[in-house]
């Protein structure tokens, strides 16, 4: 497994650094912004071995180009994206070596469709997934489908259940109160609530989740589930049975508060 590092950036991102364990050096996923990372460096007094993009948003990709330019740094990132700094693209299937250590990428069309997500099969393994999945939720459907969104909920519930997931927002506790409202009776999102109230009052991240934890709390990981079933049937004002069509009219609800 990788050491992973978060450096804020923005309001509520998260850029995640990732540490070679052979030399003073990361690579960092979707930076937003250059400046917050070349503080990281000199902090640290590392440098900028690699640069990896789950999708094109200017928050994921805004200091690509210049950090990239500063440090000879490869850029890793979709092969179908609109952002023009990629110059190592990659598509679903491939792996991408770094430090000794392999991601897969797997393509995860719905938040955008250039997205992909970055997986390392460690103990624990890793997951960065960008903006598909939150702790407790999942990115809005700004170019792609609820199909779509379902599927890659599909692909993330075949995951090892202690996979460590590195998101880029920190939204966990507005995910945690639709969760609540969509669940009212789930003991684990109150658990979860707690300890990522604690988290934040101590200044901290709530991140990384994992895929067990989301199976229990998060609700576009639960389409298949009676509750969030029922919760989407009286939201829709009709009975719903397809994960996909549940997914759809929670993520709409979600979209409204």
């Amino acid at each position: 497994m990788f050491k992973v590092s978060p450096i804020p950036a923005f309001n509520d991102n998260y850029i995640w650094t990732i540490a070679d364990p052979a030399a003073p050096r990361v690579a960092v996923v979707d930076p937003g912004d250059a400046a917050p990372v070349r503080r990281y460096l000199e902090q640290h007094g590392l440098t900028l071995a690699a640069i990896l993009v789950t999708h094109h948003h200017a928050d994921h990709t805004g200091g690509v180009n210049e950090l990239a330019r500063e440090f000879a740094a490869p850029v890793f990132g979709p092969a179908n994206s609109p952002f023009g700094g990629i110059d190592h693209p990659v598509a679903d299937g491939d792996s991408v070596e770094l430090f000794g250590q392999t991601l897969r990428v797997r393509e995860v069309p719905a938040h955008t469709l250039d997205h992909i997500s970055y997986f390392n099969a460690g103990e624990p393994s890793q997951l960065f997934c960008g903006d598909t999945l939150f702790l407790a939720g999942c990115g809005r459907l700004f170019e792609g489908t609820a199909a779509q969104m379902q599927q890659a909920m599909d692909y993330f519930r075949t995951l090892p259940d202690d996979t460590e997931i590195y998101c880029t927002h920190e939204y966990s506790l507005s995910n945690l109160a639709f969760a609540a409202a969509v669940e009212p009776e789930n003991g684990d999102i109150e658990a979860a609530i707690e300890r990522c109230r604690s988290l934040r009052a101590a200044d901290r991240p709530t991140l990384p989740s994992h895929i067990g934890t989301e199976k229990k709390i998060n609700p576009f990981m639960r389409t298949g589930v009676e509750p969030v079933r029922q919760s989407a049937s009286r939201r829709a004002g009709k009975a719903l049975s397809e994960p996909t069509e549940i997914l759809s009219v929670i993520r709409e609800w979600k979209n409204q508060n």
